[in-house]
């Protein structure tokens, strides 16, 4: 074996160990020998495996390639969060940070190994290109994704406003995939808005819960109860973007006592959201409206008002995203972004990929009829006015509301 190549199996050896490692630290004194044994066993394992691809594979491998594939993998294996970035990766990642002043204006995680759309702004590029929750990006700018890890997929996503980014999308009801071009904008975050339907419901619909949508919310509730609402909807379907905070700030706005939630990882210590009584400010009668699209923050308050039986969860299970990520830089260049805690509901169980299962569950439907498989049409074409589809779920919630109030 030459130099060349013990150096890199030793280079890669040690990044292992200590990516492994990391989690070793705090194990107690009586447990600290066996755990230290699993880990150099393991490490063991990964150096024989690295021997055997460099002497026994059909040609000769690409060593580097093999170590980066071998990281991408270890931090991916843990959560869709958790991404290696080599360094040139990360290089970009750090201009892209201060350079990349427009998006597509969609919140991306990873799903069967593939980045998956979790929702969209409403009027921003990913919007007016035809994308919706659940579209699998297959590739973004002819890299597979698949390959690339999320933190990498997102450096992909942002840029100059005007510029294009070609995706390959693939969907449930389409056979083959579909290439879509979205034009990169400054995405403007829509509003809180009020509605006053019929028998007295007012609706409150939220898209993101970004710092401050928590006082938007307090007043439209504020809003519509001096234009005489007598129960509310808090529609949080496709909210997928903010801060887990403002989350607990908006629980707290219907919530009088009780845990709202808690973060905990292995070195951070636990913290308990709890209610402040002196922050509530109703007690009308509550529906929360979630679907695949509720991510982050809106799980957070689901799942509060669930579990605090404050009020109703109507609609689809929740996609399952709430942690917090670390950025940790390595001596080479690269970097690992590593979740080091998740957050939890009061009943303490895990948001993320579990997500919060409603208890009326209602399935959704689409607001644009389906298009047929064999639909040649391109999905940047214009698209075709339909009759839009009665929103079921919000009927649903609405139906509930009336029934408890006349049960009162």
């Amino acid at each position: 074996m030459s130099k060349k190549i013990q150096v890199l199996l030793l280079t890669s050896s040690m990044l292992i160990i200590a990516f492994v490692m990391i989690g070793s630290l705090g194990v107690h004194a009586s447990g600290a020998s066996s755990s230290g044994d699993v880990t150099l066993k393991h490490i063991g394992v990964y150096s024989e495996v690295l021997y055997r691809v460099r002497a026994e594979y059909v040609e000769e491998p690409n060593m580097s390639a093999v170590t980066n594939g071998a990281l991408h993998g270890l931090l991916e294996s843990l959560d869709a969060d958790s991404s290696y970035l080599t360094p040139s990766e990360y290089k970009l990642f750090k201009q892209k940070k201060t350079e990349g002043k427009a998006s597509i204006g969609a919140t991306v995680s990873k799903r069967f190994g593939y980045a998956a759309i979790i929702s969209v702004i409403p009027g921003g590029p990913a919007d007016k290109a035809g994308l919706n929750s659940g579209d699998i990006i297959e590739t973004v700018e002819g890299l597979s994704t698949h390959d690339l890890s999320l933190a990498a997929v997102k450096n992909h996503l942002v840029g100059e406003p005007g510029s294009r980014l070609e995706l390959t999308i693939i969907r449930t009801r389409k056979i083959e995939p579909q290439k879509i071009t979205v034009v990169r904008d400054v995405v403007a975050l829509p509003p809180v808005t009020e509605t006053m339907a019929a028998d007295n419901t007012g609706i409150i619909k939220a898209q993101v819960l970004t710092k401050g949508k928590a006082a938007e919310i307090a007043e439209k509730v504020k809003s519509l109860q001096k234009k005489g609402a007598k129960k509310l909807v808090l529609d949080l379907r496709n909210n997928s973007e903010g801060e887990e905070e403002e989350g607990v700030a908006v629980a707290n706005l219907f919530l009088g006592k009780g845990a709202i939630g808690s973060l905990q990882g292995q070195k951070v210590e636990k913290v308990t959201y709890t209610a402040d009584p002196q922050k509530k400010i109703t007690d009308l009668p509550l529906v929360v409206l979630v679907n695949r699209g509720t991510a982050g923050p809106a799980e957070l308050v689901a799942a509060a008002i669930l579990d605090n039986t404050r009020g109703d969860v109507v609609g689809d299970k929740t996609f399952g995203e709430g942690s917090v990520q670390k950025l940790i830089e390595v001596p080479d260049g690269s970097a690992l972004i590593l979740s080091v805690a998740k957050y939890y509901t009061s009943n303490g169980k895990v948001i993320q990929d579990t997500g919060i299962a409603p208890n009326i569950p209602v399935a959704s439907s689409d607001d644009i009829v389906a298009v047929s498989d064999d639909d040649d049409s391109s999905p940047n074409d214009e698209p075709q006015k339909t009759q839009p589809k009665e929103d079921e779920q919000l009927r649903r919630a609405i139906e509930v509301l009336k029934m408890k109030t006349q049960k009162s």
